[in-house]
């Protein structure tokens, strides 16, 4: 089959969505598909930005580089300028693209998607998957980016509404995800079909017998030997820290417990200033590390630390799970249930889910692991089970196979 991704993001950018696209790119271009991927020529890290804006083959698969200025992610207007750009040049690329039998978009910029339509009005064979990472206007509504059911809002919706009547197939990260999309934009005349596929990473990247040595800001940050939840990625608006710092501030007299954040995002240097100025000399807050120092992070680490707010529920879905599984870290969730986290944990026993709020109930986590090595190795073992059956790219590339066959013979 000819096959067209659409994402804003592929690699070697360090965005998640990237390397999502490029597993699942890859993937399909080995199993004998034409693949298409039509992306942006920025990105968010260093190596992105250097990529030039052609047509290139990489690892069989066919990458489109659409222009866009490059100014990232430092404020609104930035962003808006570079989606735009990616807006148009998307457009026109799909209407110059031969017919292709599927279109997978994402949802980065939002909406994107309207673009694989486009491409479907003038090729009506078309297929279209929408492979849904973020809600649209959920997200920043919730934010408070938004104004709640304002304009900007209500023109969103409707959009929404009149892509999803066009869609061939829906793939969401959790039910929850697909439980609010149903509620605000099911199409009224027909049944649309619906996968749930979690977010993944690659079992080659984790072999199960792999050792990594510890990061060396393990030992440089004075982490050598203490028990540490680490929190690794994305500091954003869909993320709660308030309850993680006040069990800090519980835990700071115990000279054997650290809380180690390595990423970016809006939430970072709040809760860097928010511990410095309660004195918690046990929570270390540092930038971004290269996805190939990652596992050597993690296996410096005891358990990770993964948040959402109550409000997100639904509309995001936490990505820093799988690879904490692959690494045999038990997982600490904060959050609601319901969500792909909950539902890991509940079926595999990965870890602890604690609501937004229960201090005392992080704690006790932290404690029991901390002092009951049983308890933490039984963890550790279920970790990686969850990983090996559910969460890695061969798993979910099964997946995408059975919805691709599908679609294709619908």
């Amino acid at each position: 089959m000819r096959i067209t991704i659409i994402n804003q993001f592929y690699t070697p950018d360090i965005s998640p969505t990237a390397h999502l696209s490029a597993s699942l790119a890859e993937h399909l271009a080995k199993k004998g598909h034409d693949v298409t991927v039509v992306t942006s020529w920025g990105g968010y890290s260093e190596d992105a930005r250097a990529q030039k804006g052609a047509t290139e083959r990489e690892n069989g698969v066919r990458v489109k580089r659409i222009w866009t200025p490059k100014l990232g992610k430092s404020s609104h207007i930035r962003r808006i300028i570079d989606y735009a750009c990616f807006y148009a040049g998307t457009y026109i690329s799909m209407l110059l693209l031969k017919r292709q039998d599927v279109v997978i978009s994402l949802t980065t910029p939002p909406l994107i998607a309207w673009a694989a339509i486009i491409h479907k009005w003038f090729k009506r064979k078309t297929k279209i998957i929408l492979w849904n990472m973020d809600c649209y206007p959920e997200l920043p509504e919730r934010a408070g980016v938004f104004k709640m059911e304002g304009f900007v809002s209500k023109v969103l919706q409707f959009l929404n509404r009149g892509l999803f009547k066009r869609l061939d197939h829906l793939v969401c990260l959790d039910t929850a995800m697909v439980d609010l999309l149903m509620s605000r934009y099911k199409p009224k005349k027909r049944e649309l079909p619906i996968s749930i596929i979690p977010n993944w990473e690659d079992a080659d990247f984790f072999p199960a017998d792999a050792k990594h040595e510890p990061w060396e800001g393990i030992d440089r940050l004075g982490l050598t030997g203490k028990f540490t939840v680490v929190y690794l990625g994305n500091m954003g608006y869909g993320h709660d820290f308030a309850t993680m710092l006040d069990a800090a501030e519980i835990l700071k007299d115990n000279d054997d417990i650290r809380f180690l954040f390595i990423g970016g995002g809006k939430r970072k240097d709040p809760t860097a200033q928010e511990a410095e100025r309660r004195d918690l000399t046990n929570v270390i807050v540092h930038s971004y590390v290269d996805k190939s120092e990652t596992p050597n992070v993690m296996a410096g680490a005891t358990c990770a630390l993964i948040t959402l707010r109550d409000d997100m529920l639904g509309v995001m879905s936490p990505s820093k799970m799988h690879a904490n599984l692959a690494m045999r870290l038990p997982v600490l969730y904060v959050g609601p249930e319901g969500c792909n986290v909950d539902d890991a944990i509940k079926r595999f026993g990965c870890g602890s889910s604690i609501r937004i709020g229960d201090v005392e109930g992080l704690v006790n986590q932290i404690r029991t692991l901390a002092e009951n090595k049983d308890k933490l190795e039984a963890a550790r073992e279920s970790a990686r089970r969850a990983f090996d059956e559910s969460y890695n790219d061969q798993s979910a590339h099964a997946r995408f196979d059975e919805v691709l066959e599908q679609v294709a013979g619908a």
